[in-house]
């Protein structure tokens, strides 16, 4: 059996189903945060040949939700684009989140409580809230939380998901919220229970009410993070969320990452989720930014860093998760393709040997698995 048919007769025959996974069934998600950036500095996105909306693409292929981040005032990003914009601030995010609801998606808003990248290494507090104690920076992530959704509540955008944090391993807000010792746990869960509380008063007045989502990196990671923030009374959010790279995960099976999956809800009864993954179709690179993802030998013996190994990857991930009672997977930016784009690091992508799309903005054949 081919990987096209097999990924039909999974999510087609398998399943008895002939329409599209709705998004409170079963999430199949795309992180499209570059996309705004990209476009604007060049980038084209293609199925058959033609060019199309990349929102639309995705869509079209089964995809029912956008995950969008959003930096609290990114200015670092004017220098860098010769246009002078910012990019996943509150207003590049608004756009993100209409072309996401235009095309009929659900949407995921990712807060990163930072004005740049936010992951188990970095969590920068945001410049405007550096000198504050720690009280007012409780209170700080309580008024921003509720004024991000109150803005898009007032633009019909309401998301249907929000992330208190983004692969908070170590806390967040540092040096205030990271968790060296137990007072550090205990303003980290702090400052989240401020966030959730944030979520649940706006909850109460809209019909949209944002299922909360907590996301830790590496499932290797996720019980001790896990036991530690309901230890200091974190416990009132939707869903575990868990980044899942296959290089940094000591989960290196499909067995063993369902019977993870498996294993969370048991124990803590909440919804599971893969907030981000990725595979590559290539080794190969488009530009001179050098690639973060490569894999140099096959992967549980079968997957490899071609088209055919990234859609079995990825359609075997999709499968293990739902068979084991997962929530969803949403990939870490598909959309990243080549193109003039300048980030801290170079020009280009560290991702396009991982993203949809090929080196010429083609839809990659494969990816149409998500379609049943």
């Amino acid at each position: 059996m081919n990987i096209l048919l097999f990924c039909c007769c999974f999510f087609a025959k398998g399943q008895q189903r002939n329409t599209p996974w709705k998004w409170n069934e079963f999430v199949i998600g795309a992180d499209m945060s570059y996309v705004n950036e990209l476009e604007d500095a060049g980038g084209v996105y293609k199925m058959n040949g033609r060019k199309e909306d990349p929102f639309t693409i995705i869509k079209s292929i089964g995809v029912n939700t956008v995950r969008v981040r959003l930096w609290h005032t990114p200015a670092w990003k004017k220098q860098l684009n010769s246009n002078g914009k910012m990019y996943s601030d509150l207003f590049d995010v608004e756009k993100t989140i209409r072309r996401a609801k235009q095309a009929g998606m659900a949407v995921n808003l990712d807060l990163h409580y930072s004005d740049t990248w936010a992951d188990p290494a970095h969590q920068s507090t945001p410049a405007a809230w550096a000198s504050l104690s720690f009280e007012a920076l409780k209170d700080s992530v309580y008024q921003y939380t509720f004024s991000v959704l109150e803005y898009f509540k007032a633009r019909n955008l309401v998301p249907e998901m929000i992330q208190i944090g983004n692969e908070t391993n170590s806390g967040m807000l540092w040096p205030i919220g990271k968790t060296e010792d137990a007072a550090g746990w205990q303003r980290y869960a702090a400052l989240v229970n401020s966030g959730m509380k944030a979520v649940k008063d706006f909850s109460a007045t809209t019909t949209i009410k944002p299922q909360i989502i907590l996301h830790v990196a590496q499932l290797q990671h996720v019980d001790f993070w896990l036991e530690n923030l309901i230890k200091n009374g974190v416990v009132d959010f939707d869903i575990i969320g868990l980044s899942h790279y296959y290089p940094w995960s000591n989960y290196t099976t499909m067995k063993s990452i369902g019977s993870k999956i498996d294993s969370l809800q048991t124990a803590y009864h909440k919804k599971v989720m893969i907030m981000e993954t990725a595979f590559p179709f290539t080794n190969a690179n488009a530009d001179t930014h050098t690639n973060i993802l490569t894999l140099n030998n096959q992967l549980e013996n079968r997957y490899e860093a071609t088209e055919n190994g990234q859609a079995a990857y990825i359609a075997d991930l999709f499968k293990t998760v739902k068979q084991n009672k997962g929530s969803g997977v949403m990939y870490w930016e598909p959309a990243w393709i080549s193109s003039p784009m300048k980030d801290l690091w170079g020009t280009g992508s560290a991702w396009e040997n991982a993203a949809w799309f090929d080196f010429n903005g083609n839809l990659l054949k494969g990816i149409r698995f998500f379609k049943k």
